[in-house]
């Protein structure tokens, strides 16, 4: 990564926070290069995830690979969200966020409360129309398609060599056209966070202040501990070197309040950064983007001990296992966009018969808790892909 790029990135940082702070909710002149960025990027996804996707499996060579591949992918998630959780979960008993909050209720803010079972979830997986599910952008069913579809090429052999090499080729293209929206990266960051800052104000901010601190805490504790230690002991990686990298990719993660439309970010930092194959990376952070929410789950161990604190209620040991639990599931369940831990709460605050009024007074300053969310989410996606990097490395060294 260039330190040109790196400084263009902080400085529009900087500016677009100057930039609402002087012009408040007028802001919003600058959001059309916001808005200009993300179509961009919803541009190159959907054809990136799938060549993507397919390269990655194909190139496994075998399928025993590709399972070893995706199990260590899969308990990497699950390992790091269940601890987020539970980081969280404890952050929230220190310093009591919901108590002595006093602020009104705003019910128009509480999400219906339907959300999918885990059994519907699963199954929603599993695409009855590949083009829709493209035409769609669904991100979790394009990869089941993506999976399946270098399975079959995998299977066939020699005569699906052409569909192989036309699946390397999109995927190279890919790779070029994302190089050339990534340059706008420091104008869209600008122009979604500018708005944003302007948008939010003290008055907002200050009576949910500690809610705020324990998220921060709690995001902070995920990245510099469990990430540093996964990385320094599993990755063999300098923890330093692994954030300078992915900065780029946190910092639009910050701003969008998008795993998915992180991605593209994400997969360029990791390949040239960090130096993930494209073989990994292709496989771990697309799926990472949809199923690995370390950052939700923080905030669903912190927003389910806030409800408490705030109505007055205590929660068991076994009521606090079952949120871990569920939070890790719910965490997996939550779509790569924005807002979509709001809505997957209510499924976790159900699960221990806690009130849903709680999330109208989240809602107000739901975005800023997205955008630390967002950013730790896609820096577990990059750990996992470096960690399992290095596994994979090993791995071949013994087979050869």
């Amino acid at each position: 990564m260039k330190k040109s790029f790196l400084w263009q990135i902080l400085a529009a940082f900087v500016l677009a926070i100057i930039v609402g702070l002087i012009f408040g909710e007028r802001a919003t002149f600058v959001q059309p290069l916001g808005d200009l960025f993300l179509r961009l990027i919803k541009f190159i996804i959907v054809p990136l995830i799938l060549a993507t996707i397919v390269v990655g499996v194909t190139s496994a060579g075998d399928l025993k690979k590709l399972g070893r591949l995706g199990g260590k992918t899969i308990i990497f998630y699950l390992a790091t969200s269940f601890l987020a959780v539970a980081i969280g979960l404890t952050v929230a008993s220190i310093l009591s966020p919901g108590t002595g909050v006093d602020v009104q209720l705003n019910e128009e803010n509480i999400p219906s409360g339907e959300t999918q079972s885990v059994v519907d979830t699963l199954l929603n997986i599993v695409p009855t129309n590949p083009i829709e599910s493209l035409a769609t952008a669904n991100v979790l069913q394009i990869i089941f398609f993506a999976i399946f579809l270098g399975l079959g090429i995998t299977m066939v052999g020699e005569k699906a060599a052409p569909v192989q090499r036309f699946f390397d080729g999109l995927a190279e293209i890919m790779y070029k056209i994302t190089s050339v929206v990534m340059t706008l990266v420091p104008l869209g960051i600008f122009g979604l966070l500018a708005p944003i800052v302007g948008q939010y104000g003290l008055d907002v901010l200050m009576p949910l202040m500690k809610l705020i601190l324990a998220v921060l805490i709690a995001c902070l504790i995920q990245v510099l501990v469990v990430y540093s230690i996964a990385l320094k002991s599993l990755g063999k990686m300098s923890p330093m070197h692994f954030f300078k990298g992915i900065l780029p990719a946190a910092t639009v993660a910050f701003t969008t309040c998008s795993s998915s439309g992180t991605l593209p970010v994400t997969m360029k930092n990791t390949q040239e950064n960090l130096g993930v194959s494209k073989e990994t990376s292709s496989f771990v952070l697309p799926l990472g983007a949809t199923i690995n929410m370390d950052g939700t789950a923080i905030y669903q161990g912190i927003a389910v001990m806030f409800t408490a604190q705030y109505f007055g209620q205590s929660l068991s040991i076994s009521q606090l296992i079952i949120v871990a639990l569920v939070a890790t599931l719910a965490s997996i369940g939550a779509a790569g966009v924005p807002g979509a831990g709001m809505v997957m709460l209510t499924m976790t605050l159900a699960a221990v018969n806690l009130p849903l009024e709680a999330i109208a007074l989240i809602a107000g300053i739901d975005r800023i808790l997205d955008m630390m969310r967002t950013s730790v989410n896609i820096m577990g996606d990059a750990a996992a892909s470096v960690v399992i990097e290095r596994s994979e490395r090993k791995a071949d060294v013994k087979a050869a």
